[in-house]
């Protein structure tokens, strides 16, 4: 038989490939580009009669179709080519074979056309859909990816996770198993010496790529070669993808609770459905039994948390919370209704010392506030209502009581809203509503000092903006009525009381544009001045009871507005106008707000009379009629002159004794991935002063060692580690408030964290707690997670292990 070096073809499926190949190679046609070989006459030609169809496609497939009819052409290449039609197929030197998502190279690759048997021998390599194995002799039934390959070593696409074996065995293309096998996630180098920092041994380990998880036999998990975890039997992730399962135990150790052991295990229900179990030992309460809920549809969404703890040891008796959270609408199958929304936000803990103790469990903004809310809204054209039952737990503190807020039982609510409409014969571009509110008040008199009741309240607006490129002018009349009915009699003896209150205001604001030129950049600068005007008639009020009102901060977001409070108890008396101006300096060509000034003071020419009720002797902001003709300055000032650096400040300022009341002054550099740095200073004068300090950044950046920030990467490296943490320190008691300071080190296949966290709880007690965990990226974590901790405190935190697209099998494509 003669045989053709440097040869390469283009075959059709395998079945009738090899004769055809065998058929070329003993006719001595066999050569580079077989697309231009001709066969003899009578001879079958290796060229199809009709010219392939091509389609576009903007990317190459990532899928390649198992169905026969869509196996495409093999391709095979060699420096010689021999064989027998219909039998055999020998390739020599520097052999390769290409088909579908599968290449194969090897010194030398035998093929057995009747058994469909391929063996390779002599520095095998195979690449399936990205994932590649290597190694000295393979043997495979190619149609049906079934056979072994003995001491490979290989690698998986998706993670990035690698290892080698005595002996691979294929089940099919995605489903093998590997035998007294290794694996990790550390990215090999080519040193003979190479050691991953993490690796797990098994005695069998079988992969599926299809459920995209491996399962581990007799398996140990070594750092540094030192022994950590050791199981009968394991399942790891070869992916992000959810799977059940026992999740890694964390470790804890706090002033509040000792050593806690926490074990999860996660149910994977369904796509759109999971849960977790999460029982712990805690060295000094007991065993808390803690589990969650979630789940996600097209039109709703929520989360069910909840936490037993029976006996606990300090406080000697149970202790147990729930949280339910549920957002989203109910589908009534008849369009002719419109759209119903179901909104609950329910919380509720054993007792009064719970939120001292478990700090983090409850997950409300104010941890002695917790809610028990349910509404159900409807809404359809301009029309919307709710029906809304609002229920709150105090957790009351001796040291520190806080008087109840109003619960609300029910509150009926409803609002008939227009925009650019027509109004009475007038024409259109009026806006105009109407709102009414029905609220049940009650909680503990002997808490409130006040009697509980019923409101119904309402009001009328109607505007009728004007708008030009130039400025805009808005008037705006309003009518608020309120009627109440009280449980008992209040101080003058009424048991009912009503109130009407109108108000006018009048907004207009100009804008002025022009071209500028600051320290070699080109922006447009605006000039921005605005006045508004309000006239609300005085209504005596303090005989009223107030359930839900209290006074607006003064800030550039409230200081136009027709209300000097919120909430529907009282409405201010106003003769009133604030003037305000704000220039800005934008880049012409995206937009984009470079720096902006803003300053802001009403001038008001009548006392504002109506106040809020004093809290038993000492007043509150907004108890006091307010008699000053000139308000306190605002002045606020960002700049964002390069992206790296922004500054933000707002100072309200009292011309009077010439000192700021407010002041808020903080500045963020952030020039990159994973650096980030905030400092802030809040003041209220005679009442606070505290300095916020936040930042995440590369210690090796500190001796001029910056190399590479893995990221979400999967680069080699030294590794890097970062500092984090954020100090919240009070001036004026001249401590420290809160605290997170931790160390993270990515080693590129691992992280280490070790995060301290001071919570103070009251003026005279705080708890602390360490959190640790080792990430082996790709596989688990160990430790109790700091990341939800580092997220919430430190601004703009990157997790070190950012998302990224997943991998393309063209990365590892050769």
């Amino acid at each position: 038989m003669r045989r053709a070096s440097h040869s390469s073809f283009i075959l059709s499926p395998v079945a009738r490939a090899v004769s055809r190949l065998a058929m070329l190679a003993t006719l001595g046609l066999a050569a580079a580009g077989a697309g231009h070989a001709q066969a003899p006459a009578g001879a079958e030609s290796a060229v199809p009669a009709s010219p392939l169809t091509l389609k576009s496609t903007p990317m190459l497939a990532e899928g390649v179709s198992k169905a026969p009819e869509d196996e495409g052409p093999t391709f095979v290449f060699g420096d010689r080519i021999s064989g027998r039609p219909d039998l055999e197929t020998v390739i020599e030197g520097n052999a390769e074979l290409r088909r579908g998502a599968t290449s194969m190279r090897a010194d030398r690759i035998e093929y057995y056309q009747p058994d469909d048997q391929l063996k390779s021998t002599g520095h095998v390599r195979i690449n399936n859909a990205g994932n590649r194995f290597e190694g000295p002799e393979l043997q495979l039934k190619l149609d049906r990816f079934e056979g072994f390959f003995t001491t490979p070593r290989y690698s998986f696409l998706q993670n990035g996770g690698n290892g080698q074996a005595e002996r691979v065995d294929f089940i099919d293309d995605k489903h093998l198993t590997a035998h007294r096998a290794t694996y990790t996630t550390c990215e090999r180098n080519n040193e003979e010496s190479w050691k991953p920092a993490w690796e797990l041994t098994a005695t069998r380990v079988d992969f599926d790529l299809d459920q995209e998880v491996g399962v581990a036999t007799g398996a140990v998990v070594r750092f540094k070669d030192v022994p950590i975890l050791a199981f009968p039997k394991v399942s790891f992730p070869l992916s992000d993808k959810r799977k059940s399962g026992l999740l890694p135990p964390t470790l804890g150790l706090g002033s509040l609770n000792g050593l806690e052991i926490r074990q999860p295990y996660y149910f994977d229900i369904a796509p759109n459905r999971d849960a977790t179990f999460s029982p712990a030992v805690m060295s000094k309460r007991g065993v808390d039994l803690a589990g969650e809920f979630r789940y996600l549809e097209p039109t709703y969404k929520g989360q069910l948390s909840a936490n037993v703890l029976p006996g606990d040891k300090l406080r000697g008796r149970d202790r147990w919370s729930y949280s339910l959270q549920h957002v989203g609408a109910i589908d009534t199958g008849v369009s002719a209704i419109g759209g119903v929304g179901l909104n609950l936000n329910l919380n509720k803990v054993s007792d009064n010392d719970y939120w001292r103790d478990f700090p983090v469990a409850t997950g409300q903004v104010t941890q002695r506030l917790l809610t028990q809310d349910a509404s159900l809204s409807w809404s359809k054209g301009y029309f919307s209502s709710s029906v809304r039952a609002l229920k709150w737990q105090t957790l009351q503190d001796v040291s520190s009581p806080i008087i109840p807020p109003y619960d609300r039982l029910p509150q009926l609510t409803a609002a008939y809203t227009r925009f650019d409409a027509p109004l009475l014969g007038l024409g259109n571009g009026f806006d105009w509503s109407a709102e009414a509110d029905f609220t049940r008040f009650s909680a503990d008199p002997a808490l409130t000092k006040q009697p509980n009741g019923s409101r119904a309240f309402s009001r009328l607006q109607v505007s009728r903006p004007w708008l030009a490129p130039w400025g805009y002018i808005t008037p705006k009349v309003q009518l608020h009525a309120s009627s109440y009915q009280f449980d008992s009699p209040l101080a003058n003896g009424a048991t009912s009381a009503s109130r009407v209150v109108p108000t006018f205001s009048l907004d207009g604001g100009l804008q002025f544009e022009r071209d500028a030129s600051y320290f070699g950049r080109s922006f447009t600068q605006t000039l921005e001045p605005r006045a508004f005007y309000v006239r609300t008639p005085y209504r005596d009020q303090s005989f009223l009871p107030n359930y839900d009102s209290g006074v607006n901060s003064f800030n550039f977001a409230t200081v136009f507005t027709e209300n000097a409070f919120v909430g529907n108890d009282r409405i201010s008396d106003a003769n009133l106008l604030t003037l305000g101006v704000t220039s800005r300096l934008l880049d012409p060509a995206t937009g984009a707000e470079a720096v902006r000034l803003g300053i802001a003071q009403r001038l008001r020419f009548d006392d504002q009379r109506v106040s809020l009720p004093a809290l038993g002797t000492t007043p509150v902001p907004g108890a006091l009629p307010v008699t000053d003709r000139v308000s306190d300055l605002l002045v606020g000032a960002s700049v964002n002159w390069v992206p790296q650096w922004t500054f933000d400040s707002t100072v309200q300022y009292n011309p009077k004794i010439r000192q700021s009341e407010l002041a808020s002054i903080g500045v963020r550099y952030n020039p990159g991935n994973y650096r980030t740095v905030s400092a802030a200073f809040r003041r209220q004068r005679n009442i606070s002063e505290q300095i916020d300090v936040g930042w995440q950044w590369p210690i090796n950046d500190l001796w001029g060692d910056k190399g590479q920030d893995l990221g979400a990467g999967r680069g080699q490296g030294g590794g890097r580690y970062y500092s984090v943490g954020r100090l919240n320190y009070s001036t004026l008691e001249k401590k420290l408030v809160d605290a997170v300071v931790g160390i993270e080190y990515d080693g590129c296949c691992w992280i280490g964290r070790v995060v301290l966290q001071r919570s103070q709880n009251s003026t005279a007690t705080a708890s602390t707690r360490i959190l640790f965990q080792l990430e082996m990226v790709g596989f688990s974590r160990i430790g109790s997670s700091p990341l939800e901790t580092l997220k919430t405190n430190v601004p703009r935190y990157q997790y070190l292990r950012d998302k990224i697209s997943p991998p393309s099998r063209f990365t590892t494509y050769d």
